[in-house]
Order: C-alpha cells, then structure tokens, then sequence
C-alpha cells in the first residue's frame, strides 16, 4: 500500500461519511467561533464586568484614606471614659462609699427560700452589670431561738459564692446590722 493508496481510502471515507450525514437529515457542523467561551467563562465574564483590576491597582489613593482603611479610627473620649471609670472602681473606698445599686429584702423569709432568692437575684444583678447591691435581712429580733436565722445564712453565702467580694453594713439609718452590702467581682470592669 503507497501513500496514493492512503489517501483514495481516506477520501472514500470522507465522502461515505459525507452521504451518511445528507442522508440523516441532521448537519453536525458546529457554529461555534473558533476560542468562542464557553458557558461557564461568559458567566464569568459577566461578574468581573465593570471590575477593571488593572485600573484599580493602578488607582490613586489619598494616603491618609489608605492609612484610615488599614488602621481605623480610635474614639478617645470613649478611652478617657473607660479609664476613668476603671480607675474610679479600683479604690476601696469610692466602692464603699458607693450608694448600692439593686437591694432585695429578705425579712419573713425561711433559709431555703432566701438562699433561693438570693441565687436568683445575684445572677439577675451580675447580668445587668450591677457592681453594689443590698440585702436587707433584719436583726433577728422577732426570731424564737437561739441566734437569727437570715443574717447568718446571708454571711454563708456571701462567703460561698465566688461572683460576691468585699461585703460590709451600712449606716445605722439604712439598716444597720440587719442589711449587709456586697460588692460584685465580676462586675468591677465592665
């Protein structure tokens, strides 16, 4: 077989192919350009449209707008404040002296019931960043016993529970001994 062989055979092929393709009705050439997209690169196309990356690099910036852009702006006044009210909260004796901020009465209460009320109102008072509150627990002088119930029970847990600090009476004109302040730990901070 020589090359003019070769080349009758693939020209018959052609054209068999040719008749075959008349016959069927069905003209497969494509119409597509030549390095036309396709579906997905024109989406594509479509996103980045009005987006010129070589015009955005090449942009000229205000240098300040660009140092605004990377660091932000810092609110001083906001700082000042801030500050001011950690350092006002850091001395023993501006808490002391603080008015307490929520109070919650105990009197006619049983151990149980106060031990629950108090649980209550800590975690309500430590939610709304409460930093002095007061429980009025009386003297104990209607108590049938030996020793008040509530004032004991009230010095327990202020000694178990870890969000209370520093604790103290107040005057003998707000309660005396039968009200105890507490000062929130967590609450100092915030």
């Amino acid at each position: 077989m020589d090359f003019g062989d070769i080349l009758e055979q693939w020209d018959n092929q052609q054209k068999a192919a040719a008749k075959k393709q008349k016959d069927s009705g069905k003209n497969q050439v494509s119409h597509k350009k030549a390095n036309a997209p396709t579906p997905e690169e024109k989406a594509a196309m479509e996103m980045k449209k009005g987006f010129d990356f070589v015009e955005e690099r090449n942009k000229k910036i205000n240098p300040m707008e660009l140092w605004l852009r990377r660091y932000g702006t810092v609110d001083k006044d906001a700082l000042n404040q801030q500050e001011e009210a950690r350092n006002k909260y850091q001395s023993r004796s501006s808490l002391v002296e603080m008015r307490p901020e929520a109070r919650i009465d105990l009197h006619g209460l049983k151990r149980e019931e106060a031990w629950a009320r108090l649980e209550a109102f800590v975690a309500d008072c430590e939610m709304r960043k409460i930093k002095k509150i007061m429980i009025v627990h009386g003297k104990g002088i209607h108590t049938h016993g030996s020793d008040p119930v509530l004032g004991e029970m009230v010095r327990k847990f202020i000694e178990q529970d870890k969000r209370l600090g520093t604790s103290g009476h107040p005057d003998a004109n707000e309660g005396g001994k039968g009200a105890t302040w507490v000062i929130l730990k967590n609450n100092l901070f915030k």
